[in-house]
């Protein structure tokens, strides 16, 4: 019996963990791994190789993904679909546990429902934004490497007497923003969850900057496309210099953190038992400090809703 793992969407730490959990768990349940690589172009492509030990040694403390990842527009197309579907007949999997978000789950969702093939999602992505699951892998290196830069940017924003205004991703859902800034004791935040009152905020800094606070950092998702916004405000109306960073892709990288490194080990292994038990169309979620899982079909229509207790201290910074 064959199964394969494969990766979609954006690059996410924990993966690697993933992968390499994966091919020793398959071997030790006497079946033969897969890797699809390049995700779903892959898949076209045939890009589908037996996994080997020394493909997965030392890779558990690596960011990224060994086997790649894509996005495919070619995968749409069902005359594609049909190629891909060819390829994995060619190899005798019928068992696919994939590493990505919402869009890849709803590829291969589409995918299993033409053809004889079963499926686990396992939540990837630094945006923690799939419904259902309180985590998704890569989430918790990304807000590390985040806080990290955060801590560099107040000792030059303190020296100078600066504000600093920095740009996490985050398109749609503003977690790595709210976490960040909550942890690093920003004074501003911007999400495309919660307005800034701006006059209760110019207020409040005014008054700050007079009885000793000499620089400000603020957080802004770039969802919220207020980060040009925030640092006009802060020169023209609170009257302090400003500098914007934008974090980028380095957001994505990394070494796995401890816990990205055992939670993917869980996804994993769990999700595999389940292939094995039955056929599925679900995704792994992390809801309430347990493993679950719920239909993709549940995963893929609803949209994910920050936690209320993260949202009222947001709600207190910047109201």
């Amino acid at each position: 019996m064959s199964i394969a793992i494969m990766c979609s969407g954006g690059d996410s730490c924990g993966m690697n963990p993933a992968i390499k959990s994966f091919v020793d768990y398959v071997y030790e349940k006497g079946l033969t791994p897969y890797f699809i690589h390049e995700g779903f172009e892959g898949l076209i492509n045939n890009k589908i190789k037996k996994a080997k030990h020394k493909d997965v040694a030392g890779i558990m403390h690596r960011g990224g993904t060994i086997i790649k990842t894509s996005r495919s527009n070619r995968f749409y197309e069902k005359k594609f679909r049909d190629i891909a579907y060819k390829n994995l007949q060619a190899h005798n999997i019928d068992k696919i546990i994939m590493l990505g978000g919402d869009g890849s789950f709803q590829g291969l969702n589409v995918f299993a429902n033409e053809f004889d093939i079963s499926f686990i999602g396992v939540p990837t992505t630094i945006d923690n934004d799939i419904y259902g699951t309180d985590y998704c892998l890569g989430v918790d290196t990304a807000l590390n490497v985040i806080t990290n830069a955060l801590d560099d940017i107040r000792d030059t924003s303190s020296s100078f007497k600066r504000a600093f205004v920095v740009e996490t991703m985050g398109r749609d859902c503003g977690y790595l923003a709210m976490v960040s800034a909550i942890t690093s004791g920003a004074e501003i935040c911007a999400t495309p969850e919660v307005e800034i009152n701006f006059k209760s905020l110019e207020k409040r800094l005014k008054h700050e900057l007079n009885n000793g606070r000499d620089y400000i950092l603020a957080i802004s998702a770039e969802g919220s496309n207020k980060t040009e916004k925030i640092a006009k405000w802060l020169e023209e109306k609170i009257g302090i210099e400003t500098r914007i960073i934008v974090l980028g892709h380095i957001q994505r990288g990394g070494n796995p953190t401890v816990f990205e490194r055992l939670m993917a080990n869980e996804f994993v292994t769990l999700a595999v038992d389940k292939l094995l038990e039955e056929k599925a169309k679900l995704a792994i979620v992390y809801k309430n400090s347990e493993f679950e899982f719920i239909d993709i079909k549940e995963t893929v229509s609803n949209s994910q809703v920050i936690n209320k207790k993260l949202l009222k201290q947001l709600e207190k910074m910047i109201k």
